[in-house]
């Protein structure tokens, strides 16, 4: 599993450049990324190369930031790969929260970041029906 942070910020001009700004500052390599909004602020989601040191940071700077535990999957590069996947979480019967693809990867297959509602469960139903799930490690 991979460590994501949300980073709550508030939606005006500039607010996510300051994230990102705060993490070119200080090193940290930015390796996928989601951002949404409500009325009142934004949800900037990502996957960075050192996720406990980026929240201690962006906390200092005054930010909040949660981490939480998601799949990132590997998919062929394919057409029907995605559908394959999204099936077998169906069918185990889990529910998907959100979705979003992984920026670069350097010649390597695609990955979808995923948050389910049981991430264990899903962790190993993917894993035993032969879908690789990358790890931290991994993706640096």
């Amino acid at each position: 599993m991979l460590k994501q942070l949300s980073v709550f910020v508030e939606n005006e001009i500039g607010s996510l450049a300051k994230i990102t700004t705060v993490l070119r500052e200080n090193g940290i390599n930015l390796r996928a990324i989601s951002s949404f909004d409500s009325p009142e602020f934004g949800i900037m989601r990502m996957i960075v190369d050192k996720p406990e040191y980026t929240k201690e940071i962006l906390t200092s700077k005054g930010f909040v930031v949660k981490i939480t535990d998601v799949l990132a999957v590997e998919l062929e590069d394919k057409p029907g790969d995605l559908d394959r996947v999204l099936n077998i979480i169906s069918i185990a019967g889990l529910t998907i929260n959100y979705i979003y693809s992984f920026v670069i990867r350097d010649g390597k297959s695609p990955l979808m970041v995923i948050h389910l509602d049981n991430m264990e469960k899903g962790y190993l139903t993917l894993k035993a029906n032969g879908v690789k799930v990358i790890d931290q490690e991994e993706i640096v």
